[in-house]
This record gives C-alpha cells, structure tokens and sequence, in this order.
C-alpha cells in the first residue's frame, strides 16, 4: 500500500515521502497515529501542505522546548545522599532521582533524556545535560551533599 508520511519516522523516510508498506502496518499503526495518509490523487497533490504543517509542529514544538531549556537552566537540584566515612557516598545519583528532583521543581522530565554517562558516585556539584529536542540540550546543576546528622546521638 502506498502512503504518504506526515512525519519523519526513522525507519521509513520523511515527511512528505510517498513509501510503499504493508496495508496491515499503514491501516492499523501509521495512519490511526496519524503517521501517514493514504497515497490517493487527492492526497498526492496535498503533499505541500503535508509539508507546511510539519514545518509549523516542528517550529512550535522547538520554540516550546526553547522555553523550557531556559527555564531548567535556571534551576538548581540538591540530592541529598548518606555518607560513610571519607565522605563516601552509599550507591549513586542516577537518572531517575534526577527526574524525581525535577518533579519536585514541576519539570516533567522522562529519566531516559537525562543524559548521564554514569551514575554520580561523590560529593560536588555536577552539571546534568537534559535532551529536550533533537537539537537542543539544557544544563541543569545538581548539588550532591550529604544529609544533616539528625537524630544521631553524641
């Protein structure tokens, strides 16, 4: 079955293509997620507009995006850890405790776009990339301290 895309899909092509699927593929995954459009003479002369509105998304969904790096960028996270002796920390700052820190602050931010080669593993002040668009990457800090001795007995 030929489709025409209305959105880039890696492993089909771009925006405005006209691709040949399987008919199961496009009748009951590309065309109800609004993926693509069926290749008909009338849908074929639309293909600039099919263009212009991808255009259109990708313009607002940047500027969103925009918005939001700047706004994390000026937020500042403190994960608060237990420590041992020489200030050693017991396991790590991972993705999800920074995705938890930045639900806290009322950013939505899914822990597999926090982008943390490894786990952080001492004290000190880090700075956390956070991919929000193909092209645009926030700096979020995070302070890494150890919790206060409350409770502890002299």
């Amino acid at each position: 079955m030929k489709i025409i895309l209305r959105d880039d899909i890696d492993t089909l092509g771009k925006c405005g293509e006209v691709v040949t699927v399987k008919a199961g593929y496009a009748r009951n995954y590309l065309i109800p997620r609004n993926l693509a459009i069926p290749a008909t003479p009338g849908n074929l002369h639309s293909i600039g507009e099919v263009n212009r509105q991808k255009q259109f998304r990708d313009r607002k969904r940047m500027r969103d995006a925009e918005r939001l790096k700047l706004a994390l960028e000026k937020v500042s996270l403190t994960a608060e850890v237990q420590v041992g002796e020489e200030d050693r920390i017991f396991g790590s700052v991972t993705t999800s405790q920074i995705a938890e820190l930045l639900k806290q602050q009322n950013f939505l931010v899914d822990r597999r776009d926090i982008l943390l080669e490894e786990p952080i593993r001492s004290l000190g002040v880090y700075t956390v990339d956070v991919k929000l668009e193909r092209d645009v990457i926030a700096h979020v800090k995070v302070w890494v301290v150890k919790k206060g001795d409350q409770g502890q007995a002299a």
